[in-house]
């Protein structure tokens, strides 16, 4: 039995639950999803240019879970670019800072 998810702060989520190529209906796209938590990763990684202990500490976990988290990421992200497909936000165990315990 694998261990249950701890909870990982997010500061802040995304405002839309999409993102896709223009000109072409959701509806006609296969689906890439982003968790909550990947998405808080790349914002830390790619966005605010953290180094992965920085923002490992920030979401509450290691550096191996972070780096993990950030290159699944990548990977999904990759994907939806270059396949054209639509990525999507999706909740996980992340948490709001209010929610976390420590």
């Amino acid at each position: 039995m694998p261990r249950p998810k701890r909870c990982r702060r997010i500061s802040s989520t995304p405002g839309s639950s999409y993102f896709k190529p223009r000109g072409i209906p959701l509806s006609e796209l296969e689906e890439v999803v982003l968790s909550v938590d990947e998405f808080e990763a790349i914002r830390l990684a790619d966005l605010e240019g953290l180094y992965q202990e920085p923002a490992a500490e920030k979401m509450s976990v290691s550096r191996q879970t972070f780096g993990r988290i950030i290159e699944s990421a990548h990977q999904k992200v990759a994907e939806a670019l270059v396949r054209g497909k639509a990525l999507m936000r999706w909740s996980s165990a992340a948490s709001v800072p209010a929610l976390c315990p420590n």
